[in-house]
Formats: C-alpha cells, structure tokens, sequence
C-alpha cells in the first residue's frame, strides 16, 4: 500500500509574530478594508480618524481647544494642544499593542478612539511614523518606519504642551492611494459639529461649530423643512428633527463623536421613540414608517466605553449607556449596568419631543398631514406590489433573476475567521442573461451574487409611485436587497451597478441610479452603492495580455509589447470570457463610487439628468460633446 503523503507539522510550523508584522498581514482586523482612498471608508481615512480621534478624546476631557491637520499630497500631521503622552511611555504608546491610557475610564470617560490599539495601527501601516509629545517644558519624539524603532529621544522643548503626529500610509498596503480632500473635509466638519468649542484646522482652513447637530442638519438640508427644525439637547444626548418631501429617511447618528455611519442600537432607539412619540401626541395608531417617511435629523450620544461592530466603528453594537466588571477577592466576576441605550433614548425623546410639541402646537398640523399623505400613498402601493410580487412567484422570475451567496451583510452566519469577509458581500446587478451568466460562472459564491435585469428599467423621476410600485423588475430588485421594509435589513454591503460600456449600458446605469436615489437615497449615502467598471481593451501579442480600462492604458501597452501587437476593444460584458472575467471582479476590482453629499438636492440632480429634456440640458451636451480624436485623449 503506498504511505499517505502530508504535510509537515512539527515545532518548526509554530510562528511568533511581531506585533506589526500581525498588523499589516490582518489589516482587515484593525481598520476594515485598505484601499486606494476612492471609497469613503477605506483605510487611509480610518488612520487619519484614528490619529485626530486622540486629540479630539484630549478636548473632550478638557483639555486643548485647538486640532491643527494638515494633508500634503501622502503626508498627515495632526496637531493637538492637549495634555501631550507622558514623556516615557511615548515609545510605548505607539508601538507596543494593549498600551494606553483608555482602559482606566477616570482619564477618558467617553472615548471614541480604539483602546490601545489606533495609534499602534497607524504606526505598523506607514512607511514615516513620527511622534512628538510635548510637556514639562521637554519634548519626547520616536521615529518608526512599518513599526520598526529608529530613533528615540527626550530633549529640551519650550513648544506648547500637546501631542504632534506625522505619518505616511504604506503604499505597499494601500496601493497607488490618494486622500480625497471631500472625504476629508466630511470628516472634519462633523468632529466640529459634534464638539461645540472645538476648533479644527485643515490645511489653513478653521472649522467651529456654535450650534452643534443643528448647524450640520441646517447646512446639509438638501430641501426646505416642512417645519423649523426641532433641536434638544440634555445630557449625554442631542437630537435634531424635521421632516421634508423626500422618500426614506434621512437621520445622521454619532457615538462620543464617531460618526456611526450604518446606525444601531442608538439609531434604532431614536427611529422607535420618534414614533411612539407621535403616536401618543396625537392619538391615533399610525404607523411608524409613515411618522419617519421623509425625516431628515441627527442623533448624538455618549457613553461609556462604547462596542462597535467592527474595527471601523461604523455601526454601535452596545446595549448599554455603561458596564463595568468588578472582581472580587474569591476570584468572582461581577458586572454593574446602566440604563440600555434604548431606554435612555425613549425616556429623553419622549419627554422632550412631546414638550416642544405642546410648546409649538403650529406645527403639529403640518406634521400630521405629512403622516397621512404617508399613509394614503402607502396603503395605494400595498396592494399592487403584492400582486406583483404573485405574478413573479407564478412564473418564478425571482428565482432566476437572482443568483444568491450563501452568506449575507445582514445575517450572523459567517463562519468563525471569517466575520470581516462581511464588508466583501456583493450584489451585482447586470443587463441580460449573458453578462450575468459571465459574472456567475466566476464569481465568489459564498459572498457575490448576482441579480439580471431584463431590459430597461422604468424611468422612476417621470412616473408615479404607484406606476414604480407595478414595475415586476424594480419589485424584485427590492426584494433581492432586501430592503423592502428597513435599510437595517439590506442583505448585501455592496450593491455593484454592472451594465456594458456602450449607449444601452450607460442608459440602464442611469437608470437604476435614479430608482436608488429617489426612493432609497440612504443607501447612496452610506456607501453602499457602486459602478463596476470593467476593461475597455484587450491588448496581446505572443508573449503577454493586457487588460486597459483607458485609452491612455492602452496606449502604454501598446508601447510596451511593442510587436506583433492586437487590440481588442469590449462593449459588452458578454464579450469577456469568463477565465478573463475572474480578475475583475476579485480583490483586485475597480469600483467607482456613488457619491451624494447631503447638500445635495436630488430632485434637482434627477430633474437636469432624467427630467424633460430641457433648454439648459442641451447645451451642457453640446458643450461636453467630443469627437473619437478627443476621446483619445482623455479618459472614457
């Protein structure tokens, strides 16, 4: 019998690594996702957050009223005026993981930036990592490159106190990356919305807030409110209400100052007591997705050593306001609670809302015919959305519209290791039965699927919600995302418009977008929504491939095969086959994303692009048309 071959394991197979070696091979652990800075939420953006999350934790204990940043091209410096890191553990402080001084909560009550973990993580992924922390009339400084010490030192300093940081994100992490000031600027803008008080300094340019969440609510209000926005504000919470013409719902929320994009249990307390709290104002048993259709506001809190679903604090995981163990002599654990989240949230909503209401009765009309107007129109699509839903069970479209994963954004079955895999979940929705086809035949089955539109979909600015509601294909677009009765259920994190790169395909783009827009804009604002955007070009000869997603790509592969060379140029998804297909849409795949920044009125946007096709319109064609030598020489 021949002897089973296997592989070795022995004491050789056990490794050790280093802390920022562990880092930088399980980025994922610690910032989320790396990439290039396109996307809002890639790491470039978590490091600088981690770095200004410090300074502004030093404002919120009081000390320092002063943040200075500044971007130059892939360098950052924060500078902050707070306590500055005790001089001998400024070595430790950033680079000796579980070190810090979070974990006692008589120093940082209400902290926001990762316990011992942030500034660590920020050192292990830049190539520059230099810190200076200035106290006591002396300066102590550490310069590191990936988390490795160069050079240490304590000299005498009459800078004032505070902390300085500069740093350079790792390309070999984060690619050909650059910062995106919009994101930025995003960024800044909200630490001063949230910390009245606070100035910061970006790039020269000071941000202060006065009013807190009103400023950032009244600023960003895309259309005029129904109503004066309502703003309350008691202890460890603030909130901001009003209600405007738009559909869904439109609620910023914040916990100690981090904006928790993807919500929790604190958005989920504040959509429930708003609700309840207008239901028992006007007695009447409305339901609570026709109180919050339209709602535009803000929710901010602070609490205790908050949880979050991971690295990247974009959703609050915590029930409560504060919980703490305590062990006793005997080795027993006890913990001690405070109020859950939901509580505090109803009980100060419930009060307060209702007191400004019976305070500011003129509004109350206005609000309740918002309700109704809800209501009437909701009630009228009921019904014909579920007749469309019975025709597709009848004919079982559904089933092969949609090529499903195994694991969703929204469920809890991600296999142990895996659990950050859930930022990867993809939707992608494509034209035809050969471009989905394609996609499916290499795609990611524990984590993609694919969803196939037949044709074009119904322009949904020119038609009523009721004539959408009939619409068999958006129905079940719907109900693939998952979306159908709460954004908290969208089952996959990416939604990826896929659609060939010729006039149908860009048609169809617009499309879609503007079903998204109109009816679920939240989705597009939480970075959720993105293009595919797939190889123009094939360039080959004998020896080598090239894939180009621009003429100027093109171009330069041209020149470096030199001979013997072939162009190729695709229109349609179709047309790649799938063994070429694989590499686009892997780890490697390049999305553009969809941007809309709450200043931004839809109904205008929608009305330029997809409204009658007007005067102004024509000529902003004429004057961006281009000839074939043109498109040459700028980028498709």
């Amino acid at each position: 019998m021949a002897e089973l071959q296997t592989n070795s394991y022995n004491d050789d197979s056990i490794q050790t690594l280093e802390w920022n070696e562990h880092i930088r091979r399980r980025a994922g652990m610690y910032i989320g996702r790396l990439g290039n800075g396109e996307r809002q939420g890639d790491g470039i953006y978590v490091l600088l957050k981690e770095i200004i999350d410090n300074s502004v934790d030093e404002f919120s204990m009081g000390f320092g009223k002063r943040i200075d940043i500044t971007i130059d091209d892939r360098s950052v410096t924060v500078r902050d005026y707070g306590r500055g890191i005790p001089l001998g553990k400024v070595v430790d402080a950033t680079s000796k993981l579980n070190t810090g001084g979070k974990f006692d909560d008589r120093n940082f009550k209400k902290s926001v930036g990762m316990n011992g973990v942030g500034t660590k993580a920020v050192n292990a992924m830049s190539t520059e990592f230099y810190v200076a922390s200035y106290r006591d009339g002396q300066v102590s400084f550490a310069k590191f490159c990936r988390g490795d010490l160069l050079e240490s030192g304590v000299r005498e300093s009459n800078e004032k106190t505070g902390t300085y940081i500069r740093f350079v994100p790792d390309s070999e992490l984060f690619g050909d990356y650059q910062f995106h000031m919009e994101f930025v600027e995003t960024l800044i803008k909200n630490y001063s919305y949230l910390k009245k008080g606070l100035t910061l300094v970006l790039n020269g340019v000071a941000y202060k807030s006065e009013n807190g969440l009103l400023d950032l609510v009244a600023e960003n209000m895309s259309e005029t409110p129904l109503y004066p926005l309502i703003h309350l504000e008691g202890e460890d919470i603030e909130i901001v209400l009003t209600h405007g013409n738009s559909y869904g719902e439109n609620i910023a929320t914040f916990v100690n100052g981090q904006n928790t994009r993807d919500g929790g249990t604190h958005l989920a307390a504040y959509r429930e007591a708003i609700a309840k709290t207008f239901k028992d104002f006007f007695k009447k048993d409305y339901k609570p997705e026709d109180i919050r259709q339209g709602i535009v506001g803000a929710i901010s809190i602070q609490i205790q050593e908050p949880i979050f679903e991971g690295q990247t604090k974009t959703k609050l995981g915590s029930t409560y306001m504060w919980e703490k163990q305590t062990k006793a002599p005997d080795g027993t654990i006890s913990t001690d609670r405070g109020q859950t989240i939901r509580t505090f949230v109803n009980d100060f909503v419930s009060k307060n809302l209702d007191n400004y209401m019976h305070m500011h009765m003129d509004i109350a009309p206005v609000i309740e015919e918002k309700i109704k107007q809800s209501q009437a129109e909701r009630e009228e699509i009921a019904g014909v959305q579920k007749k469309s839903r019975e025709r597709a069970k009848k004919t079982a479209v559904y089933n092969r519209k949609l090529r499903d994963c195994r694991y969703h954004f929204s469920d809890t079955r991600f296999p142990k290791g895996m659990e950050e895999q859930k930022e990867l979940t993809s939707i992608f929705i494509t034209e035809g039965d050969s471009a989905s086809g394609t996609i499916t035949k290499v795609r990611n089955a524990n984590n993609q699927a694919v969803f196939s539109l037949r044709g074009k979909p119904i322009n949904c600015f020119k038609e009523s919600r009721k004539k959408v509601a009939e619409n068999e294909e958006l129905n079940l677009l719907i109900s693939a995302l998952g979306v159908e009765e709460d954004l908290d259920n969208l089952r996959y994190n990416n939604i990826i418009v896929a659609t060939d790169a010729d006039d149908d395909g860009m048609h169809i783009r617009m499309l879609v977008l503007t079903f998204l827009m109109k009816y679920y804009p939240e989705l597009i604002r939480r970075g959720h929504v993105y293009i595919l955007q797939t190889p123009l070009f094939r360039v080959h000869n004998k020896k080598s491939i090239r894939y180009c997603y621009t003429p100027q790509e093109r171009d330069a592969a041209v020149k470096e095969l030199k001979t013997g060379v072939e162009i190729t140029r695709f229109k349609g998804l179709g047309e790649i086959s799938s063994n070429e297909f694989v590499d686009f849409i892997g780890e490697n795949m390049r999305l553009d994303t969809v941007k809309l920044a709450d200043e931004e009125s839809i109904s205008d946007i929608m009305e330029f692009y997809m409204g009658v096709n007007t005067y102004e319109r024509q000529h902003f064609v004429m004057d961006n048309l281009r000839s074939e030598k043109e498109l040459e020489d700028v980028n498709i």
